[in-house]
């Protein structure tokens, strides 16, 4: 009994003294594991999330980010993501320093999870291939460079291999695709270069496939459709060249494709089939040089919510079978070499929120039958063969329409009225290169929530109302190559609700305004990038207030009539990329303050009535001769 009762404290004793806060039953840390951990914090000079400051002592296990095994004490998972979520706070973490190689000396690791600390730098080592055990690498959002190591291949167990957003180039090894239990393959945003593996058609587990923003180059595998689970795949803005695989009707379990920005060509060979590809919702074709028609078997894709196939040689008609589409709700086909007339079918998208058909040849009528889209948000038919005449009442009846763009649609009279009442606020609206005539109409100003104008290229010839000062948050005004006159004062009023003003990017080029520029309120213009006021009657001295255009990037007052000496106000501009002033009657010298624009890589002062010499230095002694001729 006695012995019994000693027993039982000697128990409790031994149990407090091997137990550690991770659940361990070993004291001090494995030899190699400890060399490891300590080699990876020596190669660290920076941690602003402090863990590794209380990596200290020898019992590993009790480190913070660090896991053990129960039984051996060996550590399986070393946790220290850059992004830190708690139920108290979220903190973007940053560690500096060199990935040491004596990482692969913890054998038993399972888990290693060093992604996005933003600053770890050099190579993934080729002993990495010891870590057999291994199931989960993230090394994402780093600075790692080279290429990456064959060695790879030998983690068979290894489930998810997350490398992207790296510095890491060179060829993308072949025994990749020995990594049969992959679920997860992501490296994109690197600079891998060279073909893409056949052995990856080996990868039958992998679900996700992502690639994108690399310099791949060659043909996509023509066994992808080997890939059966695969839900993801993304090889978009790559260099990838040759047609698209027939295979890939055999991904049956693909939800998203992303193909867009290479130089793949061919015709679209998906579905063949109906049931093929059921589960396909995000297609992106877009940027390619993908010829023939669009195929009438693509309305067989019935979960498709996002296509874009625009700006590839796609000719023909466009097939009603997109009709049937029913869960669509974007559809970009700009660009390409579109005919015939748009499908009565289109009308059936009942939840399409996107259309856009510029730069086509497509011919008109417009069928009544797109008035039914009730959900319509965005409508571009901009230059193609439409010649409308007039803008289709049922457009100005869309119930959520907001952003119009009717570029070079053949539209003939004045700024319809029935524009100043849509049932949804007009955010954009772009009527350019049509035949508009008559005036900017006073009630224009009403359109509160208008955020781009463009008029541009037509022959409307009046002033600018007063009421366009009403415009509480435009940020685009376009209305070059017109015919109006007057004072363009009331455009530098918009936007004073808003501090700094609200506008962004104005031209008022081509036109024939003779004042207004004194009005530059600076209040209100303190956002703007892009100011182009050339081809005008304008003649006054520049105001010094537009020192203060402290966003500007590129200016033009060119072919005016603006004269006396060039403001040094002007050298306040740092941002300032386009400077032109040539076909003024500008005098005096050049300021020598004009040196102090840096980043200037476009000006022009010729023709002119300057004297002097031109100043010394950069950037002025960067532009030729040309840019100052035509003065004295």
């Amino acid at each position: 009994m006695g012995c019994q009762m000693l027993w039982l404290p000697l128990a409790l004793t031994l149990m407090m003294a091997t137990v550690s806060t991770g659940g361990s039953i070993v004291e001090e840390c494995d030899p190699g594991d400890l060399k490891g951990l300590a080699s990876f914090r020596g190669g660290i000079h920076m941690d602003t999330s402090g863990r590794l400051a209380k990596w200290v002592g020898r019992r590993c296990c009790r480190w913070q980010g660090v896991s053990c095994n129960n039984e051996t004490g060996r550590v399986t998972e070393v946790h220290l993501p850059g992004f830190i979520s708690t139920v108290d706070f979220v903190f973007q973490s940053q560690m500096e320093g060199w990935f040491s190689p004596s990482i692969a000396l913890l054998t038993s690791l399972e888990v290693l999870d060093l992604g996005g600390l933003a600053g770890l730098s050099g190579r993934i080592p080729t002993s990495i291939g010891r870590l057999k055990n291994l199931r989960k690498l993230y090394l994402y959002g780093n600075k790692l460079r080279g290429s990456v190591p064959e060695s790879i291949g030998k983690l068979l167990k290894l489930e998810e291999l997350h490398l992207h957003e790296n510095r890491l180039s060179g060829f993308l090894p072949p025994t990749l695709g020995c990594l049969k239990n992959l679920n997860a393959l992501l490296l994109h945003s690197n600079r891998f270069t060279g073909s893409i593996p056949a052995s990856f058609s080996n990868l039958t587990n992998l679900m996700h496939l992502d690639l994108h923003a690399n310099s791949l180059t060659g043909h996509i595998p023509q066994n992808i459709g080997d890939l059966q689970l695969l839900k993801e795949l993304d090889l978009s803005d790559n260099l990838l060249n040759g047609e698209i695989p027939a295979s890939v009707n055999n991904l049956t379990s693909i939800s998203v494709m992303y193909l867009d920005a290479n130089h793949l060509e061919g015709e679209i060979p998906f579905p063949s089939n109906y049931g093929q590809m059921p589960l396909l919702g995000f297609l992106r074709l877009q940027n390619n040089q993908l010829g023939g028609k669009i195929p009438p078997n693509l309305g067989y894709l019935v979960s498709l919510q996002r296509v874009s196939l625009e700006n590839n040689k796609l000719e023909g008609a466009i097939p009603s079978s997109l009709g049937n589409l029913e869960a669509l709700t974007e559809l970009y086909l700009s660009g390409n070499k579109l005919s015939g007339v748009i499908p009565k079918s289109i009308g059936q998208l009942s939840n399409l929120i996107l259309l856009t058909l510029s730069h086509n040849s497509i011919q008109g009528p417009l069928p009544n039958e797109m008035s039914a889209l009730q959900n319509l948000q965005t409508l571009d038919l901009s230059f193609n063969s439409l010649t409308l005449n007039s803008i289709p009442r049922w457009v100005a009846e869309l119930p959520s329409l907001s952003r119009i763009y009717l570029a070079g649609c053949g539209i003939k009279g004045q700024i319809p009225d029935m524009l100043k009442s849509t049932p949804s606020p007009i955010q954009e609206l772009d009527l350019s290169a049509n035949d508009l005539t008559g005036g900017l109409p006073a009630w224009m100003g009403s359109l509160t929530q208008l955020y781009s104008l463009n008029l541009s290229r037509n022959h409307l010839s009046s002033s600018i109302p007063a009421s366009v000062a009403d415009f509480q948050e435009l940020g685009v005004l376009d209305l070059h190559s017109n015919n109006l006159t007057g004072s363009m004062e009331h455009v530098f009023k918009i936007g004073t609700s808003f501090p700094g003003g609200s506008l962004t990017y104005v031209d008022l080029s081509d036109n024939s305004f003779t004042s207004g520029i004194q009005q530059i309120s600076v209040g209100t213009l303190e956002r703007v990038v892009y100011l182009n006021l050339s081809h005008n009657l304008q003649e006054s001295k520049l105001p010094t207030s537009m020192e203060k255009l402290k966003a500007l990037q590129s200016l033009d007052l060119s072919y005016n009539k603006f004269g006396f000496g060039l403001v040094e106000a002007l050298a306040n501009l740092s941002h300032l990329e386009t400077l032109k002033l040539q076909r003024n009657q500008f005098t005096g010298r050049i300021p020598a303050e004009f040196l102090n624009l840096k980043n200037l890589k476009d000006l022009d002062l010729s023709d002119n009535l300057l004297v002097g010499e031109i100043p010394a230095g950069r950037p002025l002694s960067d532009f030729p001769q040309s840019c100052f001729t035509g003065n004295t």
